[in-house]
């Protein structure tokens, strides 16, 4: 069983910064593909970001390319969103995910509100 727990979520002017954190539990950190994916009200959950576990291969969808940055700590067992250039849009509950063999786990996720 892996255990996520994201952080660092909260409300910030148009144009400014957050960055997540999504700690996992679990000896085989290293091993996991991690993503961090937004859930916007009405809207569907879409992928924004992930990484891979093997050489650090990162992908990130258009709309956030150029402002957000995906990066991992093995040795904190921890992944990080470093979300810049806020935009109104971007508000969504956001959660991390992570993959392995042995399965696929969730967090509880973070609300990231960005006002106008």
């Amino acid at each position: 069983q892996v255990q996520l727990v994201e952080s660092g979520g909260g409300l910030v002017q148009a144009g400014g910064s957050l960055r997540l954190s999504c700690a996992a539990s679990g000896r085989t950190f290293s091993s996991y593909a991690m993503g961090w994916f937004r859930q916007a009200p009405g809207k569907e959950r879409e992928g924004v970001s992930s990484i891979s576990s093997s050489d650090g291969s990162t992908y990130y969808t258009d709309s956030v390319k150029g402002r957000f940055t995906i990066s991992r700590d093995n040795a904190k067992n921890t992944v990080y969103l470093q979300m810049n250039s806020l935009k109104p849009e971007d508000t969504a509950v956001y959660s991390c995910r992570a993959d392995w063999i042995g399965g696929r786990y969730w967090g509880q996720g973070t609300q990231v509100t960005v006002s106008s």
